[in-house]
């Protein structure tokens, strides 16, 4: 495949290219992933993190020094996760940039639509944030869940014109576990209680053993995503 550098506006035209990288990076390690990625396409790139754990703000912020490490931050993050971002921030001196709603004030949206609630909390701030990249890298996983099953690992997002890579898309929470030990990161406080995915604290619960790791969230709706990967 060629290694000239990819333009957005290339990118439609580039889907087998595209195809091809993400097949090649099956086995590689997500600072490769992240490297090789970040270098090829002409533009800036966006790391979204929960924060649910440290590895992919770790991975990116070593693979790539002074890349732009993004929260958003939907004002009902729980305040152990504001804690565990400030932790890592301290610990790997990565750039941190936290993003809010772009016009809502705490509100009760949640209790009576949680569609409408993620849309305007997380799907709108995503949007604008990614206004302009080139890039964005997230932290999809294939083992959260049934819809996140064949996550490639880069694909383009043509509705934000994008290259969406999932650098941790063949990690297991074992890997994730020996990652954590190998580089020294702590965990969030939150997944020594129950807590195996982590969102907004109105609409996410702890998993009861041998139900699947996202059943805590937007638990007893059919509801299974927030908008951000769908």
């Amino acid at each position: 495949m060629t290694t000239s550098t990819w333009a957005p506006e290339e990118f439609s035209a580039r889907l087998g290219e595209i195809a091809e990288l993400s097949a090649e990076m099956e086995s590689a390690h997500p600072g490769e992933i992240i490297s090789r990625v970040a270098g090829l396409v002409d533009g800036p790139a966006v790391v979204t993190c929960s924060f649910e754990d440290a590895v992919l703000a770790h991975a990116a912020a070593t693979a790539v020094p002074g890349i732009d490490i993004v929260m958003i931050d939907t004002q009902y993050l729980f305040a152990e996760t504001h804690w565990f971002a400030g932790e890592i921030q301290r610990a790997t001196g990565m750039s941190l940039r936290v993003v809010r709603p772009l016009t809502v004030q705490p509100d009760n949206l949640w209790q009576t639509d949680t569609e409408a609630c993620c849309r305007v909390r997380k799907v709108e701030p995503l949007n604008a944030l990614l206004k302009g990249a080139a890039v964005w890298f997230t932290g999809v996983r294939r083992v959260d869940g049934p819809t996140r099953a064949s996550a490639p690992i880069v694909s383009l997002d043509s509705v934000r014109n994008v290259l969406k890579v999932n650098p941790l898309a063949t990690f297991t929470d074992e890997d994730i576990a020996t990652y954590e030990l190998l580089h020294g990161l702590p965990r969030n406080p939150l997944s020594e209680r129950g807590y195996p995915s982590i969102g907004c604290w109105p609409c996410t619960r702890p998993v009861a053993p041998g139900e699947d790791k996202r059943a805590g969230r937007w638990s007893g709706q059919a509801k299974t995503e927030c908008g951000l990967h769908t």
